[in-house]
């Protein structure tokens, strides 16, 4: 194994003989499967031994991507959540449900927001319907997002106050709320991971809008100038989406997760500076510029954000694996190596 590659199978999930157990022949089901998250929690499922099932609208500018399932074995429909009839039929096979789908683009929510407030909350409306009228015994575990919390000060944990500063957090909070209204009323259970900074591969890279951090790498592999908004000094804390794969897989086996939410964070928060010089470091090109704040841009910028995942470890044993540098590296080389199903002729914004 190089420096760059990780195993397909994370670290601390392969030393859990429950977590390995739990999934070896069980059919799982991910929505939102062809995306980033998805993807990559798909293929550890293939690699664990269970029998997955992908749903994907593969919808335009989105994410979702065939070739991020590519080389595993496992059942991909190209179907719709809100597609009562199709979800009654598909959810009767699981008993296992990752809800990763979601639109993550800030900027896109405030331009779009009855789009953003389909695919945020319709979709996983449609899901638990399904649920609640086909398999109500079926556990979830659903994808949140620290944009929940809105501007935060401090070490932020799950009993920060909910205020979120943009649609998208709005509608990604609702889309969570809704899965604990179906829990208590219908017996569901439900876990959710509030996600912070997910970078690594299998991210769409064709525009700005869907991930700062791996717009960062797509700069830095064409040579081009990271532009920094007032300096970077923003704080973040950020995840590798093999340590992201690890919580969700844990999550779901965990009979103490059910109800509960769990936020993930790293172990040293770093400046997007910091982080944009990591990243030029490791590709070997590009570099790093400061530009001024675009206002349309900081009127939904949250400044520092720094998440206390005491309660993950605590509960789940749970804690980020792979450091920056590490996890950049992995990155970078494999845009590297894909970067045809990933690039587009996009003009940089």
């Amino acid at each position: 194994m190089t420096v760059q590659e990780l195993p397909a199978i994370p670290e601390l999930v392969s030393r859990r003989d429950d977590v390995r157990a739990y999934y070896s022949g069980r059919s799982v089901l991910v929505t939102g499967g062809a995306g980033f998250i998805g993807s990559n929690l798909a293929r550890t499922l293939v690699a664990l031994g269970a029998k997955v099932t992908v749903l994907d609208n593969l919808a335009p500018n989105y994410g979702g991507n065939r070739f991020n399932l590519g080389g595993v074995e496992l059942r991909f429909i190209e179907g719709d959540q809100t597609d009562q009839r199709e979800m009654a039929k598909l959810v009767r096979d699981f008993d296992s449900v990752f809800n990763m789908v979601g639109q993550v683009s800030h900027v896109d929510s405030m331009e779009d927001p009855l789009t953003d407030l389909r695919t945020n909350v319709m979709t996983h409306i449609g899901l638990l319907e399904a649920l609640r009228k086909e398999r109500p015994d079926v556990k979830v575990v659903f994808a949140g997002t620290r944009g929940q919390y809105g501007r935060t000060a401090g070490l932020v944990d799950e009993s920060a106050h909910i205020a979120p500063i943009d649609v998208n957090g709005i509608n990604k909070h609702a889309g969570e709320t809704y899965h604990f209204v179906y829990a208590r009323a219908y017996g569901l259970r439900v876990t959710s991971l509030r996600l912070t900074n997910t970078y690594g591969p299998r991210h769409t890279m064709r525009t700005a809008r869907q991930g700062v951090l791996a717009w960062f790498v797509r700069q830095a592999l064409d040579g081009q100038a990271i532009r920094l908004f007032d300096g970077g000094e923003q704080l973040r804390d950020c995840n590798h989406v093999s340590d992201v794969v690890a919580a969700l897989l844990i999550a779901m086996v965990s009979p103490a997760a059910d109800g509960e939410v769990f936020n993930l964070g790293s172990k040293k928060p770093i400046s997007l500076r910091e982080i944009a010089q990591t990243i030029v470091a490791q590709a070997k090109s590009g570099s790093v510029t400061n530009v001024p704040y675009p206002p349309h841009l900081k009127s939904i910028e949250i400044g520092d954000y720094v998440g206390d995942y005491t309660k993950a470890h605590r509960v789940l044993g749970w804690e980020p694996a792979i450091d920056l540098a590490r996890g950049m590296a992995d990155t970078v080389e494999y845009y590297r190596e894909h970067r045809e199903h990933y690039w587009t002729h996009e003009a940089y914004p």
